[in-house]
């Protein structure tokens, strides 16, 4: 009765532990996008920021290049490295807060490995063979 009780609280903490890394590994990927588009967007800036003002600048929307005042793509690429930086603190905090839940739930794991050795016997012969 309490080797099944153990068996499934086993399967509930492995299953949470796959979430949980297929949750950081999202993250981490969203975190390594964003600092892509805010290296682009500080590139970006460098570049414009050598050109006189007076230059033509074009945006481009799809296929088709707009011209554009300086000032205007500056100030957008401005905006868009201060949303990347928040967004990336924001999925830093994600993934601090991911980061202890895994570490709670290894906790928890190792917890139930030491009440149980038979169950750790088990998992182990199952892992081998």
């Amino acid at each position: 009765m309490a080797d099944e009780a153990n068996r499934s609280a086993f399967v509930e903490i492995q299953g949470r532990m796959i979430e949980l890394t297929g949750k950081l590994k999202q993250v981490q990927n969203q975190m390594h996008n964003k600092e892509g588009e805010k290296k682009r967007a500080f590139l970006t800036m460098e570049e414009l920021r050598q050109l006189p003002d007076d230059t033509n600048t074009y945006k481009s929307i799809g296929r088709m290049f707009v011209l554009e005042p300086k000032s205007v793509l500056m100030n957008e690429q401005e905006k868009k490295l201060k949303d990347n930086e928040s967004a990336i603190a924001a999925l830093q905090t994600s993934k601090e807060y991911i980061e202890k839940q895994m570490a709670e739930v290894e906790n928890n794991l190792k917890e139930l490995l030491q009440q149980d050795p038979g169950l750790a016997r088990q998992i182990m012969s199952m892992v081998v063979t």
